[in-house]
């Protein structure tokens, strides 16, 4: 028994030193590739696609910094396109809580909600990375709206694309960033941790729409409507990254039986809205008048630095989610930290139309970014 257990332990040491690809080295550097495996993107159920695909599992790190793994996919056009092709980081927007879902476990189903979105890259001969963030396809709770850790899970998604084996990408890729509502934050903050957290990469310009970017004033805007379960899941994300914070002595036993729910199950936003309305209703005392919450939900502000690389930023006039006025002073932040950013509102546009009407313009001008064409800036030509 002792001999069968010794050889065992060599053969998982070994394992782990050769690596995915066995090459000698062990997955530690943020991007590395932990494992990858082929698998099928169909944007609906039975919808064949000219790509190949990888689920993948990776390096990132959390919003304390700590070493992680992040699991996603890796989407390719199988075009018999010889020269090299751009790739778009891909940020989704709310699924849920669960493990199921993750995108990368509704895409062989054709179930996940922005693949129709994201095919439209691919036809245009574009690579996709798409990360299911933290929590998300792999152990532990999903750090829903912790703004850090999911903008690195972003940056590192494109590291871990260009170093798959067969994807046909390299360091020398073209990256565009693109994301919508939980999408649009990561993307976001993807586009503001670039210089400082994954500087190697290309990134050409980031394509972000309908972005919470002030969470406190998300929260607010949603008391006494049917907003709040949206709340609650923000709550959960947090604390999943801040345990610290201790969710669970705010919760009244309502509220413990909501969040076990929404850990549980893939939550459609309509659904987790139609639960309460207060978020008295759900604890026995307000976590977010608490000054540990307070500063937690503004680590993942953004506008408190500009990106490097230009932006073109969209956000609904009429968005009942994330109110317009938020979109608006992000715009206003990032023009006053000297961003080079186009602010395009879309009249009339509510949260999810937002999300479709605003995607093919965004995919137009990461488009002009890759083919090297200058980038209007409205912070100083007076469109903003």
């Amino acid at each position: 028994m002792h001999a069968r257990t010794t050889a065992l332990t060599a053969l998982a040491a070994l394992t782990l030193s050769l690596g995915p690809s066995g090459t000698g080295r062990t997955a530690e550097r943020p991007g590395d590739l932990v494992s990858s495996a082929p698998t099928v993107f169909r944007p609906l159920p039975h919808q064949p696609t000219a790509t190949r695909a990888w689920h993948i599992e990776y390096r990132s790190t959390t919003a304390k910094g700590a070493p992680n793994t992040v699991s996603g996919t890796v989407i390719v056009p199988a075009d018999g396109r010889t020269r090299p092709r751009p790739l778009v980081t891909y940020a989704v927007g709310t699924v849920g809580l669960a493990d199921s879902c993750a995108p990368s476990a509704g895409f062989p189903r054709g179930t996940t909600v922005e693949a129709g979105l994201i095919q439209l890259l691919t036809m245009r001969g574009w690579a996709v990375a798409v990360t299911d963030y933290e929590g998300l396809g792999t152990p532990g709770d999903h750090t829903y709206t912790v703004g850090p850790a999911e903008g690195r899970a972003v940056l590192d998604a494109a590291r871990a694309a260009q170093r798959l084996p067969g994807a046909g990408l390299s360091e020398a890729t073209p990256v565009g960033i693109m994301g919508y509502s939980q999408g649009g934050q990561a993307a976001g903050w993807a586009a503001e941790l670039h210089a400082g957290y994954a500087p190697e990469l290309r990134v050409k310009g980031t394509a972000a729409g309908g972005v919470p970017a002030d969470l406190l004033a998300v929260a607010a805007h949603h008391h006494g409507s049917t907003g709040a379960g949206a709340v609650l899941m923000s709550a959960i994300g947090q604390n999943a990254a801040f345990p610290e914070l201790r969710l669970d002595t705010y919760l009244n036993e309502r509220g413990r039986r909501y969040a076990d729910f929404m850990k549980r199950n893939c939550v459609a936003i309509d659904t987790a809205s139609g639960l309460f309305r207060e978020m008295s209703e759900v604890t026995v005392r307000d976590p977010l008048r608490q000054p540990d919450w307070i500063r937690a939900l503004h680590a993942s502000d953004l506008g408190t630095r500009a990106p490097d690389r230009p932006v073109y930023l969209y956000h609904g006039t009429a968005d009942h989610l994330i109110p317009y006025a938020i979109g608006e002073r992000l715009r206003a932040d990032w023009c006053a930290r000297r961003a080079t950013l186009a602010w395009r509102p879309i009249p009339l546009g509510e949260h999810v139309m937002g999300a479709i009407a605003g995607s093919v313009p965004a995919a137009d001008w990461l488009a002009d970014r890759f083919a090297g064409r200058p980038p209007r800036d409205d912070c100083r030509s007076g469109g903003a």
